[in-house]
């Protein structure tokens, strides 16, 4: 996918975000995340837009701390909500295509623009899922070619860092497996991060197959993996031990 079409996807999934939130209100429960409330929702998405869209005005080559959110709630919590994704969309489309700036995992990506773009676009969508699941009713399709571009970025770039903890005692391969596009990646885990390639790469001890976009929420522990064939436990660890921290 090509930055624009990342940007599109951001702009599209703030709104659907802002939206279903105000629909179900700042005290309803997010299923995926039990401590959570739409309103820390908001809070959180919102902050992780300003610090984003930080790097990119300020062209900073380090990191730093996310800042914290705003002491709102209700309208002007989802308000501020909104003005914190419309910064975000219009920061981004108006960098400079060579702006240089820090990023922080190693998926394949041509630039730091396009970096994290991509990074907001997904960042955003798990999230408008979980503001749609809060609401209620049927979520928003996650469309085949933006969910194989973040298991993709999923597998080769947040769990290629030091700080996964998917890891087994004994090398173990997981393959994953989309059954609507020609999308098929081979996780080998060992008591190192896990190494991830986008081909179908010896013998799996498990596959986890299902469209595109349930294997994206499904990874991203917003829904159960649809099918698992093999060494069901790698299943349950991947659940158990891919929240990204």
């Amino acid at each position: 996918m090509e930055t624009a079409e990342f940007l599109h996807a951001l702009d599209r999934e703030g709104r659907l975000l802002a939206a279903a939130a105000e629909e179900a209100g700042p005290g309803a429960k997010v299923p995926a995340c039990p401590e959570w409330q739409v309103r820390d929702l908001l809070r959180h998405t919102g902050v992780v837009h300003w610090w984003a869209a930080g790097f990119v005005t300020d062209g900073h080559k380090a990191p730093r701390p996310m800042g914290d959110p705003p002491d709102l709630d209700g309208a002007e919590l989802v308000a501020w909500y909104r003005d914190s994704h419309r910064h975000l969309v219009d920061t981004l489309a108006e960098a400079p295509s060579d702006v240089e700036c820090w990023t922080f995992h190693p998926a394949p990506s041509p630039s730091p623009l396009t970096f994290w773009t991509r990074r907001q676009a997904h960042e955003t969508a798990v999230h408008r899922f979980d503001a749609e699941s809060a609401r209620g009713g049927d979520p928003t399709a996650v469309g085949t070619e933006f969910a194989v571009d973040g298991i993709d970025e999923l597998l080769r770039g947040f769990h290629a860092r030091r700080r996964s903890r998917v890891r087994t005692q004994e090398p173990r391969v997981l393959r994953v497996r989309a059954t609507d596009a020609d999308a098929v990646w081979t996780v080998r885990l060992s008591a190192e991060p896990p190494v991830t390639v986008r081909e179908a790469s010896g013998e799996a001890d498990a596959e986890l197959t299902g469209s595109a976009g349930q294997l994206y929420l499904a990874l991203w522990n917003r829904l159960p993996v649809p099918s698992v064939t093999g060494d069901r436990s790698l299943a349950a660890l991947w659940r158990e031990k891919s929240a990204i921290v």
